[in-house]
């Protein structure tokens, strides 16, 4: 089968995109802008990606084309296609159909921690020999890549995905899990976000209710019992068993950063003890889910917190891009004011007093509209002196960010932005960049600039 990706640049598309290849379908796309790490990942596998979305694309004549949900009406590709009544479906439910039907399905939900759940667990089965497939938001060190069928030489029954509340097409506003079918399922947080798409969380909530209600019986839902929302949640229907976790009945986890050692608990007995590489109370949460979910696929506890010793996270999570002049300076993904104080506060428990310079891209659809502007500057509170760059906002950043005082530098300019940043750093500060895009490779341009 010949497929046409359109929306194939996103994290999302992109990895059906390489599952397709693998399945051994003919797979063509375009989108507009792709920047690594998912263009790369695409020229690895010979994908052909056009750049934007003329109509002439037509003449390729796929034998389906698969849109992604940042398509929308109006576009010029889509259009050409349902005026000719050309066969066009959804992302998620093609991968429903053509990848998914027949596996156990682990899906990871939430508002944050997906990729770096997902990838643990995927990580904890592949190190118990279970050879899982999975698509996961990001690249997960120990595979490379985003998103494969299964490991060498195997076709496991075990599928793990990270599991999207975003919408899932244009004619179809259903989030992107309900299609899944999961049999396995991590509920790890709720809050408000995706403000473009829903009102409030009651809405999400209701979409998370739709998710459990797809649940079969002999399945099992992993649920963070912090969650009052999605206690909610469950309360509104479950047909499937619950473990709950952080709570002090059953599972929890605590942990030492400057070590980076992880504890797990069983009510009040200690269970066993790790060293792993990542640091924050959020992921050894993202680590206790994945290992509950990994238990429920067959593998004993003790064996998935071995695997843990072994996972060396994902691209984009607290990762180190370089040091010049004696600044190290990191990416991170965070851009809900929940992600970005809990990375901060990961990053001070690990560098104590040294100093730590944060710089801010508000770039997702819900930071650009400005709903979570009030929230923003107590979040930012961990660091030392926050940079912000401000371009193509509707709302006052400067104002937002005034209880942090004249720590908080705002800028529109992103050459201004750098030469501000390298201006201050000096050796020993700790640069943690934070933007779910590419942030006009702002990395690269900090350390060049650091180097000067």
């Amino acid at each position: 089968m010949h497929i046409h990706i359109l929306g194939i640049g996103g994290t999302f598309m992109a990895g059906v995109a390489l599952l397709a290849r693998a399945a051994g379908h003919h797979v063509t796309g375009c989108d507009s802008g792709v920047y690594p790490p998912m263009s790369t990942q695409l020229t690895s596998a010979e994908i052909e990606v056009i750049e934007g979305y003329d109509a002439a694309q037509t003449a390729f004549e796929p034998d389906c084309y698969v849109i992604g949900n940042a398509i929308s009406r109006g576009n010029p590709l889509l259009e050409e296609i349902l005026d000719r009544g050309l066969p066009f479906v959804s992302g998620p439910q093609w991968l429903a159909e053509h990848i998914l039907a027949g596996r156990w399905v682990l899906a990871v939900a939430g508002t944050h921690g997906k990729t770096t759940a997902s990838s643990i667990l995927a990580w904890i089965l592949e190190d118990a020999g279970l050879s899982p497939g999975f698509l996961v938001g990001g690249v997960p060190l120990n595979f490379g890549v985003s998103a494969r069928l299964s490991g060498a030489n195997t076709r496991s029954p075990f599928f793990v995905i990270e599991a999207d509340e975003y919408d899932t097409a244009f004619s179809d506003k259903r989030s992107k899990f309900v299609h899944y079918r999961a049999r396995t399922l991590v509920l790890n947080n709720l809050e408000f976000d995706h403000a473009d798409i829903f009102p409030d969380l009651a809405a999400i909530e209701t979409q998370f209710h739709h998710l459990v209600r797809t649940l079969p019986r002999n399945g099992l839902i992993v649920a963070n019992a912090t969650q009052t929302s999605l206690e909610r949640v469950l309360a509104r229907g479950c047909w499937t068993p619950v473990e709950r976790f952080n709570c002090s009945e059953r599972w929890r986890v605590d942990g030492d950063d400057r070590e980076r050692v992880l504890h797990l608990l069983e009510g009040q007995r200690a269970i066993a003890s790790v060293h792993w590489e990542l640091s924050g109370e959020h992921n050894r949460s993202n680590a206790l889910a994945a290992v509950l979910a990994a238990r429920h696929a067959g593998v004993p506890v003790e064996r998935a917190l071995s695997a843990l010793s072994r996972f060396r996270n994902v691209r984009r999570r607290m990762e180190l891009r370089g040091v010049a002049s004696g600044v190290s300076v990191f990416d991170d993904f965070a851009h809900h004011p929940t992600a970005i104080k809990a990375t901060l506060s990961a990053l001070r428990a690990c560098v104590g007093d040294a100093r730590i310079l944060a710089v801010l891209e508000p770039r997702s659809n819900t930071m650009k509209l400005g709903v979570m502007k009030g929230l923003l500057a107590e979040s930012l509170e961990p660091a030392d002196q926050v940079f912000c760059y401000a371009a193509n906002l509707g709302w006052d950043v400067a104002e937002a960010l005034q209880p942090l005082g004249s720590k908080a530098i705002v800028e529109d300019d992103l050459a201004q932005l750098v030469a501000r940043i390298s201006g201050a750093a000096r050796p020993g500060d700790q640069v943690l960049v934070m933007s779910n895009g590419g942030f006009g490779g702002i990395h690269e341009k900090l350390l060049n600039a650091l180097d000067r």
